[in-house]
């Protein structure tokens, strides 16, 4: 060995093993703090209670948020849809913050659900005074958003067809109602936002590119129910191209997602079904329904909560939770 050589500091080959030990332990380290994770919730009642049916608003003013919460970590969940408050009781209101902050739960939604375009005018009035509320509750529990349909000019129903609901005069009442929402609550920590659907105004994401536009206010956020926008075969047949594209229009704003499936029932008209997600497609040609693996990539990328909805049994919501967990981990998602 040269003598220049022997004045080096030499690395043993036990050196070699630790120092290579300590770069797999940081990559891994590394790995796992950038890890995908998915929000995911869903209806969680008290023991006791009877299940509401379809819908996200199912506990009383009576529930206790702390028992509540309890439920949706027992229950695995770690998003949840905020139970029914109003912006005047300020303890209820801090009382659900602490409580899903203290099981580390997103509150994901605080729901609204009334018929924003009505012709009845009073009734109109009296909605739109009602999803103020619940965009302040938002506000005030720190949840993603508050979620209100558009509403419909047919006013048995509260989103349901009707040839108008396509009309100039339903896309400009429907920017006044948003702007009016946000200007009256000004939020700071939550959104407004609307569910897309497929026989009205937005019924895509082009549609609320141009919601978005024309409201022109930061805080109307996105809300994306994949299932609420298919509407024909061609949707149905490439729904993961409609998710990917969906998703990379609106996905600067989007706040939350519902979680459910479409089961085509074959006839002679085209009639999608909701059920649990898992169970949809078209069973006598074996094709499937939503793609939840694309579905949950898109929304993991975006750290939204994904929402169970629309189901009408506890035992349904654990056969979709348990569905959406077995995706997630083919993925690779954490939960």
């Amino acid at each position: 060995m040269p003598e220049s050589d022997l004045t080096k500091p030499q690395v043993t080959r036990r050196e070699i093993l630790v120092g290579a030990a300590a770069v797999a332990l940081a990559a891994g380290r590394t790995e796992a703090q950038v890890r995908p994770k998915l929000l995911l919730g869903g209806y969680a009642g008290l023991p006791g209670q009877s299940f509401p049916g379809p819908g996200q608003i199912g506990n009383t003013t009576s529930d206790d948020p702390e028992l509540l919460a309890q439920e949706c970590k027992r229950l695995g969940y770690t998003a949840a849809y905020c139970p029914p408050a109003t912006p005047q009781d300020a303890p209820r209101l801090k009382a659900i913050r602490d409580a899903f902050a203290k099981q580390n739960i997103v509150i994901a939604e605080v729901g609204a659900w009334r018929n924003l375009m009505t012709p009845d005018l009073a009734a109109r009035k009296a909605n739109l005074d009602f999803v103020t509320q619940q965009m302040a509750v938002a506000d005030e529990v720190g949840a993603r958003c508050c979620v209100d349909i558009t509403g419909s000019f047919d006013a048995a129903t509260l989103s349901g067809p009707h040839p108008r609901n396509i009309s100039q005069e339903f896309i400009d009442g429907t920017v006044e109602n948003c702007r009016k929402i946000i200007d009256a609550v000004k939020p700071s920590r939550s959104y407004y936002a609307v569910e897309m659907k497929g026989c009205n105004f937005p019924d895509g994401a082009d549609d609320y590119l141009k919601l978005i536009k024309a409201v022109d206010r930061e805080r109307l956020g996105v809300h994306i129910d994949i299932c609420n926008i298919i509407n024909s075969p061609t949707k149905y047949y490439n729904n993961t191209a409609l998710i990917k594209e969906t998703f990379a229009k609106l996905g600067s704003r989007v706040r939350s997602c519902h979680a459910k499936d479409l089961l085509w029932v074959p006839q002679v008209n085209v009639n999608f079904e909701e059920t649990v997600p898992g169970r949809g497609g078209i069973k006598t040609a074996q094709i499937p329904g939503v793609d939840y693996h694309a579905y949950v990539q898109e929304v993991v990328k975006l750290g939204s909560p994904l929402m169970l909805e629309h189901l009408t049994s506890a035992e349904e919501y654990r056969e979709g939770a348990d569905y959406i967990r077995k995706v997630a981990a083919e993925l690779g998602i954490d939960l």
